[in-house]
């Protein structure tokens, strides 16, 4: 039985309705290809950087290391007119050392900083936050006593209730301190073993780097080989200019904060102001890492004015931080500002550090794609 139309019998209006018909169906047919594709590059991006990342983390870090590695080696090689393979591995245990050097100092002085406070905790329960509270509930009971002394009794069951929540707290505190500092103890063996293995790797990928990069180019297909190079650029380049917008968004955070503490009275403002820009970056800490802890503590402490001086200071802050971030980094890697932020907000939130980065690179990488014709998902 033959199945097939007679284009010849239609009419004009019939197979106008007809080609209507089918470039809708195309446009719906390119439609669900591209959300599917999306979709596709999604969830890659998901299971990297939640599983496979974990996984091949200790070879990812030994490749991005042989790699930033690579030319320094090759012009002492030239230069001194010795082996490109000692050199690199001789550049590779200089790297580690000097890097192993660092974090052990900052470790021992991280750990013996922890140690003093968890140490310094029940005395500044006991010294500061108590006697603040009680000259505090003082007044109130002063004031409370004048409008109805029968409230008194139930005042000062709550403020009972409230020095025994706040010992508990400090108490669980210090408990979960210790916790997490024994946890990273017990996981030391593995981390050797993670850390062993990263750097034999290395050792390995910086000595045949050009062969090994060699024989992976080989298993590209031809027509593909074309877009990973432009892949590889863009995203090289892209993540320096995240980089450098960070560095310039942290350069603007520890300009408030030198201004802010010199005008609060803060000694060292500018060591301070450092240290906590430092912690800009982090999409959990943050400034607010340690401003609000320490604008809580100036409170108890009732020294009022300094924790209202550090109030205003990390509202600016964070003001300022969220105006300026999406405009700087979006700018940088040309996505638009609303873009950048949901980018931001969503990959810190599910990735951490590595999201903060990822996502909007990602998503100038699809844009850039699709503005040079290697693929097509955006009109």
């Amino acid at each position: 039985m033959d199945t097939s139309i007679d284009f010849s019998m239609l009419s004009p209006y019939n197979l106008i309705k007809l080609g209507g018909y089918l470039v809708e169906y195309q446009r719906q047919k390119r439609f669900i290809i591209n959300v599917l594709f999306i979709a596709l590059i999604a969830l890659l991006v998901y299971v990297t950087l939640e599983y496979a990342l974990k996984l091949f983390s200790p070879f990812l870090i030994a490749f991005i290391v042989a790699y930033s590695l690579r030319r320094p080696s090759r012009f002492l090689a030239r230069s001194i007119g010795l082996p490109y393979k000692l050199i690199a591995l001789l550049m590779v245990l200089l790297f580690y050392c000097t890097i192993g050097v660092l974090i052990s100092l900052l470790g021992v002085k991280l750990i013996s900083a922890i140690a003093d406070f968890v140490s310094s905790l029940p005395p500044f329960y006991k010294d500061q936050i108590v006697p603040s509270l009680s000259s505090f509930y003082g007044e109130i009971e002063e004031a409370v006593s004048r409008m109805d002394p029968t409230l008194i009794p139930v005042l000062n069951d709550l403020f009972t209730q409230l020095i025994q929540s706040i010992g508990e707290l400090i108490s669980n505190l210090s408990v979960k301190i210790v916790a997490v500092i024994s946890g990273y103890a017990s996981s030391l063996p593995i981390l050797f073993i993670r850390l062993v293995i990263m750097l034999i790797s290395t050792f390995f990928i910086a000595a045949d780097y050009d062969m090994l990069i060699g024989f992976a180019a080989r298993q590209i297909p031809d027509r593909f080989r074309d877009l990973m190079r432009e892949i590889k650029r863009y995203v090289v380049g892209t993540l320096f200019v995240c980089i450098r917008s960070y560095a310039l968004i942290m350069s603007i955070t520890f300009i408030e904060l030198s201004i802010g503490f010199t005008i609060i009275g803060i000694g060292k403002p500018l060591l301070i102001a450092v240290l906590i820009a430092l912690f800009d970056i982090l999409p959990v800490l943050g400034t607010g890492g340690i401003m609000v802890p320490w604008i809580v503590v100036s409170a108890i402490q009732s020294n009022y004015s300094l924790a209202l001086g550090l109030l205003i200071l990390y509202i600016v802050i964070t003001i300022v931080r969220n105006i300026i971030e999406p405009k700087i980094v979006g700018s940088q890697i040309g996505l638009h500002p609303v873009v950048t932020l949901v980018s931001l907000f969503v990959g810190a939130q599910l990735f951490g550090v590595i999201g903060l980065f990822g996502f909007p690179i990602t998503l100038s990488l699809l844009r850039h794609l699709n503005e040079t014709g290697a693929i097509k998902l955006f009109k």
